[in-house]
């Protein structure tokens, strides 16, 4: 089956709650989601998403956030910028690829960025605070309300 929605966690998974999003992917990946649903987990956001995202119907980030108060989750809307950076570099946001997207390939998917707000970034290696991983269901929770709208 093709791909129709990809949903990629990323985030440092050494950093304590930077490994929000690649923790929550891996436990999506584990549900029962809808035909064409793809998950994956990255480190960082990389330019080879790009030509992927132009075959997408959809496509939903999971991050971790720093302002705000620790274990908000936040769902938003994520649109191209305007102009794509001049430069590709070793690591993109989510605005940048959408508007790489956009310049080479005409179109983008819809997108939206859950994140979470994290309290503790220290090495850590995959260990979330508790205000973090109280997070993780309700961001399940978002990205299931996303798949069945």
């Amino acid at each position: 089956m093709m791909t129709r929605i990809l949903i990629i966690g990323y985030g440092n998974p050494i950093r304590g709650d930077d490994a929000i999003g690649p923790l929550v992917a891996d436990q999506l990946s584990q549900c029962a989601l809808p035909p064409g649903v793809k998950v994956i987990a990255r480190h960082i956001l990389t330019a080879e998403l790009i030509a992927e995202f132009a075959e997408l119907e959809q496509v939903i980030f999971l991050d971790a956030a720093i302002n705000g108060i620790p274990g908000t989750v936040q769902c938003q809307c994520v649109t191209a910028e305007v102009f794509p950076p001049v430069v590709l570099g070793h690591f993109q946001t989510p605005t940048e690829l959408l508007a790489w997207c956009a310049a080479l390939y005409g179109r983008t998917p819809q997108a939206w960025l859950i994140t979470a707000v994290g309290a503790e970034f220290n090495y850590m290696h995959y260990q979330l605070s508790p205000q973090a991983q109280a997070a993780v269901n309700p961001m399940i929770a978002e990205v299931m309300a996303l798949l069945n709208k």
